[in-house]
């Protein structure tokens, strides 16, 4: 199993807690491998990019029109986190249905 995520997110801390084991992966040092982001993309849709980020608010406005695999590729920390992958289970987020899932791996 597989987190991807941030040292500094709270959220992300909490789940690498709970996830005894999980091999954590941080999208700003190690990225997030672009098979990966396409089949998330698949998965979740616009809910893989946090639109209430800061460093979405900071996106000028031209920026933001971009495709998300771009977007996701400049920007790792605009992606919703965690980002859970255990083998073809992807879950996305940290909250009760996202935890009850990845306890069930």
């Amino acid at each position: 199993m597989i987190l991807y995520g941030l040292k500094t997110c709270d959220t992300c801390r909490k789940a690498r807690k709970a996830l005894n084991g999980v091999q954590f992966m941080d999208v700003r040092e190690d990225g997030v491998p672009s098979e990966v982001l396409r089949v998330a993309l698949d998965r979740f849709g616009d809910k893989l990019l946090n639109t209430r980020s800061t460093t979405w608010r900071d996106l000028p406005e031209a920026e933001r029109g971009r495709a998300p695999l771009d977007l996701l590729a400049i920007h790792p920390t605009l992606m919703k986190r965690p980002l859970i992958v255990s083998g073809e289970t992807m879950i996305l987020g940290w909250d009760k249905a996202a935890q009850q899932a990845a306890e069930a791996l």
